[in-house]
């Protein structure tokens, strides 16, 4: 069974489970940090919001493709919905990172690679949706911003890769690092099951977004079509 055929109801008592038992786990089941203590559990929160706007992003660039290539209004919608996720999304990885910074590092921002290539992301989620929004032709607003979308995407492996490929203030990954990198086992499964749990609201609220694109399409092909039956009276 397809997630389009997946009640929404359900779909969001499933979200509800799985957010509360990541809270559960970010709260209650993984240890304290030794170094940083209790405000190392922001990053349960902070790291699977990071890759969920990664995923978002990704899901934003293949939709604009596709409707480049074949004009589909589908994979635009998907796109537009994608770009307002998406940026919820990004936008909690900018509140909860300084959040973090503060007692950590004793600042709240610092310009470094990583932390300036995450806000870059942030201003072209912006540049996307301001571009949707101003664009008074539906047409060419969802080109351009399909445009917009395709080039952006450059920004998401140079925000991944940037603590790899420069010195920056963040720490090096702890995931996928390398040989000296990793987590403790409870600490490794609060980190999947919050990730889970954003994965699970991602799909829901872009299932919620691309239904109501589909009612305001629907919708407008019907005032067209009273539209007509009312001049040819």
């Amino acid at each position: 069974m397809g997630i389009r055929k997946f009640p929404l109801t359900l779909h969001l008592i499933v979200t509800l489970v799985c957010v509360f038992a990541a809270l559960y786990m970010v709260f209650e089941y993984a240890p304290e940090e030794v170094t940083m203590g209790e405000v190392q559990r922001i990053f349960y929160i902070h790291v699977p919001a990071a890759w969920t706007a990664f995923v978002a992003y990704f899901l934003l660039f293949a939709g604009s493709v596709a409707y480049l290539w074949k004009r589909a209004p589908g994979a635009d919608d998907l796109a537009h919905a994608a770009g307002e996720v998406g940026f919820v999304f990004c936008t909690c990885v900018l509140v909860t990172g300084p959040l973090w910074a503060k007692p950590v590092w004793g600042i709240w921002w610092t310009w470094d690679a990583r932390l300036t290539s995450t806000f870059v992301l942030w201003l072209l989620f912006i540049s996307y949706l301001m571009l949707r929004s101003y664009v008074q032709n539906p047409g060419r607003a969802a080109a351009l911003a399909a445009v917009v979308g395709i080039i952006g995407f450059v920004d998401v492996p140079i925000v991944y890769m940037s603590i790899r490929w420069w010195r920056t203030q963040h720490p090096q990954p702890v995931v996928a690092g390398g040989a000296e990198s990793g987590l403790e086992p409870a600490m490794r499964w609060t980190l999947l099951v919050s990730w889970g749990a954003f994965l699970c609201l991602l799909s829901y609220l872009l299932r919620r977004r691309l239904a109501l694109a589909a009612a305001r399409r629907e919708a407008a092909a019907l005032r067209r079509t009273l539209a007509l039956q009312s001049s040819g009276e």
